[in-house]
């Protein structure tokens, strides 16, 4: 009876039998390519070297995508790829390429290509295709393009970019207006002009991310026109965020009804500190907008004049304050207000923290607590250019931020307990060791035994060592306490991947100390089978370096005086020159024959 419902959880398995050098080239660099195959198909893949078998894990789809990838890849090391066009997974989205520009997308050594994959989740490569002609043959090569829908629009405009750069108009040209308003997915493309070109643009494609980022929507430039892809409701907010960028252009830009939008928030900021928080050029806006991906304006507060009489909730217009509206997903949102926060309340201290108290919220979904501090848990808990902070946010997945001398933890009430557990151990750490009592019950721990010899190796001069490994993985670790003949060292964190990735960096430092102690114990070993003779040599060759260095003291010495004295005995003859030269002459040729 047990049986059925056993079997029927138990994902199935597919086994290939590669060769040697197959293996080789599904494991790739640093093991990135079975990554990506796995990231890609969704399904499991182990790689035996030993009995050079591959084993394939998930559902049947899952499993028929991962062997199609895999056939892909290992065919690449001899040839051209050949590929059956189906329609079968619907996992493939295939690109034209001029010929002249095949080389400019593939990038030196395909680091283009691999780029493109790493930011969208896909797997591309030129291949040749069965079963469907090309009026186009013989003039481009075609780019097949593996992954689900999101990520294969994504790649395929990063794609088409590129080539409209090396070749203008390649896409752009004939391009007809897409009218796609009874479509829940697709595309809606804008013409710029030249200057508005680089100014959406923004240095280093700055403001274009921020604009996808914000809305949700896939954003690309593709020669002067923009592609903007994903949903109804992205597209819209895309669209509306472009809009404003623009309308900066000629003055500030007021939101009529911000209150009633779920993707706005307004921070009011003191006008004393508009410029600190703004920072020069916008660079410390512009940095916030980057990390959490969030677009960024103050909005006129003369516009906000003329519409106060629609203000229902009373708050005062001129408060001697600018609004600063944050628009975005609830995480970015909520991230970049607690950011312009701190910031403010570093210039005006007590500004937003003069009444807060401790405060732990009972809401399961997203909300916030806050966990006041002293001036040296503050300071501890920061850590050099706020690094303990950033690494106990990463460890927890909880959005952590310090306001004046309040932490601020967000996120959801699992993601909340844990950060507030990762700080209570980490002010703990100040006045001794740290033991967690249900360290056996928990999920977000890994536990690594280290030797006694090793946990100074492991830990570093100052921490430095384990601070590494925590800056890696994005993981908390401590050494819990000494029990028996090892240490143990937790690794903390909610993604299994980063605890895995901080244990094979701890027991690669375990391995490292491991080999110097034994290359030391041969080293001492060597010294002692030679015996007393190697000592003796030693101690007579230092003692005869002695002898001649006390020998050519001396000599020194005696060569010193008895100059000394012939100076002086001549300075005397000089001085009875006058008395008769003779002397002189002849204590002069007494010198010389002593000499």
């Amino acid at each position: 009876a047990l049986a059925t419902p056993l079997s029927a959880t138990m994902p199935e398995v597919d086994t290939l039998k590669i060769s040697n050098d197959d293996a080789a080239f599904i494991l790739g660099k640093n093991g990135k390519t079975k990554e990506k195959i796995a990231r890609v198909s969704g399904a499991d893949l182990d790689l035996f070297e030993q009995s050079l078998t591959l084993e394939i894990r998930g559902t049947d789809a899952e499993r028929r995508r991962a062997k199609k990838y895999v056939e892909c890849v290992m065919a690449q090391r001899v040839g051209p790829v050949h590929i059956e066009e189906t329609q079968e997974d619907d996992d493939l989205t295939v690109i034209h390429v001029p010929t002249e520009a095949v080389g400019f997308v593939t990038g030196s050594q395909g680091n283009f290509l691999r780029q493109v994959e790493e930011e969208w989740g896909t797997l591309m490569f030129f291949a040749d295709f069965r079963g469907r002609g090309s009026g186009r043959e013989g003039q481009t090569e075609k780019l097949a393009i593996f992954g689900p829908r999101r990520g294969r629009r994504g790649a395929q405009l990063k794609v088409m970019a590129a080539v409209e750069t090396k070749v203008p108009e390649y896409f752009t040209g004939k391009l007809q207006p897409e009218d796609d308003a009874d479509d829940d997915w697709g595309t809606k493309t804008i013409v710029l002009k030249p200057d508005e070109l680089s100014y959406a643009l923004g240095k280093k494609g700055m403001t274009r991310k921020k604009l996808a980022k914000s809305s949700g929507c896939i954003v690309e430039y593709v020669g002067y026109t923009v592609f903007m892809s994903g949903t109804r409701e992205e597209r819209a907010r895309a669209e509306e965020y472009l809009g404003w960028l623009f309308e900066q252009l000629k003055g500030p830009v007021y939101v009529t009804g911000w209150e009633d939008r779920d993707d706005c928030t307004c921070v009011d900021v003191p006008r004393d500190c508009v410029g600190y928080v703004t920072g020069a050029r916008r660079a410390t806006l512009g940095k916030i907008e980057e990390e959490w991906g969030t677009l960024m304006f103050f909005m006129s507060t003369n516009m906000r004049a003329r519409d106060r009489d629609r203000d229902d909730r009373g708050r005062q217009e001129f408060d001697g304050s600018e609004k600063l509206a944050i628009f975005g997903p609830r995480r970015g949102r909520r991230g970049a207000e607690l950011k312009v926060m701190s910031a403010v309340e570093t210039k005006r201290p007590g500004y937003f923290t003069r009444d807060i108290q401790m405060h732990t919220s009972e809401q399961e979904g997203f909300a916030s607590d806050t966990y006041p501090m002293d001036e040296s848990e503050l300071s501890y808990a920061l850590g050099k250019d706020g690094t303990t902070r950033r690494k106990l946010a990463r460890a927890s997945g909880c959005i952590m931020e310090y306001v004046g001398q309040v932490a601020f933890i967000c996120g959801t009430i699992e993601q909340r307990t844990r950060a507030r557990t990762y700080l209570k151990w980490l002010l703990k750490q100040r006045h001794g060791s740290v033991y967690v009592d249900d360290l056996r019950d928990r999920d977000d721990v890994t536990i690594v035994q280290v030797p006694r010899d090793a946990i100074g190796f492991v830990t570093g001069n100052r921490g430095s060592s384990l601070r590494h490994v925590e800056e890696e993985s994005g993981t908390f670790c401590f050494v819990e306490g000494g029990r028996g003949e090892s240490e143990q060292l937790l690794i903390f964190g909610h993604i299994r991947a980063d605890r895995e990735l901080a244990e094979r960096l701890v027991n690669q430092l375990v391995d490292e100390k491991m080999r110097d102690d034994e290359r030391r114990y041969d080293d001492r070993r060597r010294d002692y089978g030679r015996g007393r003779s190697f000592s003796r040599d030693r101690d007579y060759r230092r003692r005869s370096y002695s002898r001649d260095r006390d020998y050519r003291r001396r000599s020194y010495s005696r060569d010193r005086d008895y100059r000394r004295r012939s100076y002086s005995r001549g300075r005397d003859d000089s001085r009875d020159r006058g008395r008769g030269g003779r002397s002189y002459s002849r204590g002069r040729d007494y010198d010389r024959r002593r000499q």
